[in-house]
């Protein structure tokens, strides 16, 4: 990108910035600029007359909903960001629109205005537990009905709560207990976590630079 070219940009996200303070006001809590997108904080009540003004407005027309994801800072009161982001084909601009909630607060659920939003809200609701108020259908996309929890807090065990294994007796997917076991691992001496403790395989070898 040429420094004008980077200019013209700059200088289209300063009016886009300028339209949504003007329109949003004190329902706006944040609005800053960064890698070349504008991303704005709402109140999560505010959500839907933000995003319907995004979508119809002549200036704006953020017609297209590329994503909605999750965000977890589980040391956070409201852990989990909520972030919907936006494409105008018509004005070639993006914008980021973000809300924040807890784990039983539902947000409101944009598939009233956006067709895409009903798998996005699902997958967000499978991978971090994120509530959304009236969604038609909000049940899990990605991991399997009887999963427990949700894979992408980061409280999350890495290693999950429940594996699932073929029975040939009963003949079908059984869920169990993780078993880890311990019994026969071998550690590698020369890895740095567990210290060599002496000397290494191949020391013997070397020459004392003494001698």
């Amino acid at each position: 990108m040429t420094a004008e070219q980077q200019a013209d940009l700059n200088e289209s996200l300063q009016d886009l910035k300028k339209l949504v303070e003007d329109h949003l006001g004190d329902d706006l809590i944040l609005a800053q600029l960064a890698h070349g997108e504008l991303s704005i904080t709402v109140a999560t009540t505010d959500l839907p007359r933000a995003l319907l003004w995004l979508r119809d407005d002549p200036n704006m027309l953020f017609k297209e909903l590329v994503d909605i994801c999750g965000v977890d800072y589980p040391e956070r009161e409201q852990r989990f960001d909520v972030v919907y982001h936006l494409l105008s084909m018509h004005h070639n601009q993006r914008i980021r629109v973000r809300v924040t909630t807890d784990e039983a607060t539902p947000v409101p659920s944009t598939t009233g205005l956006f067709r895409s939003a009903g798998w996005f809200e699902r997958e967000a609701w499978d991978m971090y537990g994120i509530l959304f108020s009236d969604h038609p259908d909000l049940r899990r996309l990605l991991t399997d009905y009887g999963f427990e929890g949700h894979p992408l807090r980061k409280d999350f065990p890495l290693t999950g709560y429940v594996e699932m294994r073929y029975d040939d007796e009963q003949q079908r997917v059984v869920y169990e207990p993780v078993k880890l076991r311990q019994d026969f691992r071998n550690f590698d001496f020369l890895s740095p976590w567990e210290g060599a403790g002496g000397l290494l395989p191949g020391d013997e070898k070397a020459v004392d630079p003494a001698a």
